[in-house]
């Protein structure tokens, strides 16, 4: 399946162009320079799995994203949620690697075949605290549990990819009834697909970043290279924006700003009309980056002010680092970030003065708005 890029309507792009590349050129000078950078990348690997799901047409909280994440989930995970913790891996493992390993063949492989596979960011556990041996075994015991019933489900996810990429023969019987082809394409071919998709890359250097990621992405979405991962698209275009050089001191959270587009520009079918929104949409990203990093810099400010007069081993300074790295944070993952008692935990978020976002008795989540 072929993209034409023989004609393209410059002149009509180039007012959401030019502010599309001066907004990300704002964005990525502002986060190489604040103090707060660590944190804003970790909360926007979050907010842009949340969003690639809602894109999608698929609703995950991103609340349970983060339990979900630090395994303390207050509930039994959905299949979306499941989803969108895989985007979260892959564009920690895209900011990780090498700035155009994910576009090249061997990367593209991994984040198709082994996304099971992806290695996580874990949160370091804390040394035990002299008298908490006895909750830190209890602790530990619940979370064997859950690791064993993680263990479960990744296995069962990493062989249902293996047998959809034909890496393991499928058990069900080779003669069925399916006449109308609903089962299996045969002439979907996702290696040609993503070879054609791949070829638009050294036509798309010849363009401006932001024209050339737009292209990219529309093109993404009309080649539509893989079926159950279509997700993957907009990782790959915020990374070919880090290989550029476009944007160096994060991956770009596209899907944020696809969130704020309608649903009729973004797949309408005039080409100029998408490009606009993607276009559009990068801007909006870049802006509700400058608004995040805002909020951030104003909260890191407040809490540090509670931090005079404290003695040089005090907890809190850890407690505000966890606060500004996840979009809201429980007691539990506060008590295992800092080493303290659940108790203690509830202690250290009243002396911060961190709102309580949850609204609820049980399960309760502080934050930064």
């Amino acid at each position: 399946m072929r993209y034409d890029l023989s004609s393209l309507p410059l002149t009509t792009l180039l007012p959401a162009m030019t502010r599309a590349e001066d907004m990300l050129a704002r964005l990525d000078e502002r986060v190489l320079r604040h103090v707060v950078a660590d944190g804003f990348r970790e909360r926007g690997h979050f907010f842009d799995a949340v969003g690639a799901l809602w894109v999608g047409g698929e609703l995950v909280h991103v609340e349970d994203l983060v339990l979900h994440d630090a395994r303390m989930d207050a509930r039994t995970p959905t299949h979306e949620l499941t989803i969108a913790h895989a985007v979260l891996r892959v564009r920690r493992r895209l900011w990780n690697a090498e700035p155009s390993w994910g576009l090249e063949a061997a990367g593209l492989a991994t984040l198709r075949g082994d996304i099971g596979e992806v290695e996580e960011t874990a949160t370091p556990r804390p040394a035990p605290v002299p008298g908490m041996e006895a909750d830190l075994e209890e602790n530990d015991e619940d979370e064997d549990d859950f690791g064993v019933d993680f263990a479960e489900i990744d296995a069962v996810i990493a062989r249902s990819d293996q047998v959809l990429n034909g890496e393991i023969p499928d058990a069900r019987p080779e003669s069925v009834d399916d006449p109308l082809g609903l089962i299996h394409d045969e002439d979907w071919d996702e290696g040609e697909r993503l070879e054609s998709w791949r070829a638009l890359i050294r036509q798309a250097d010849l363009l401006p970043p932001a024209l050339a990621a737009a292209v990219l992405f529309d093109a993404w979405e009309r080649i539509e290279p893989l079926r159950r991962q279509h997700w993957l698209g907009g990782l790959l275009v915020s990374a070919y924006l880090r290989s550029r050089g476009k944007v160096t001191s994060h991956l770009l959270c596209l899907n944020v700003g696809l969130k704020s587009v309608r649903h009729e520009r973004r797949r309408a079918p005039d080409r100029t009309t998408r490009l606009m929104a993607f276009l559009e949409a990068m801007a909006l990203s870049a802006d509700a980056g400058l608004k995040e990093l805002d909020r951030l810099s104003l909260a890191k400010q407040q809490m540090e002010r509670r931090l005079k007069d404290r003695r040089s081993n005090s907890s809190l300074p850890g407690v505000i680092e966890i606060v500004l790295s996840r979009p809201i944070v429980s007691a539990k993952m506060i008590a295992r970030h800092a080493g303290v008692t659940s108790r203690g935990a509830l202690n250290l978020v009243a002396e911060l003065g961190v709102r309580e976002m949850t609204g609820r008795g049980r399960y309760r989540g502080w934050g930064v708005l």
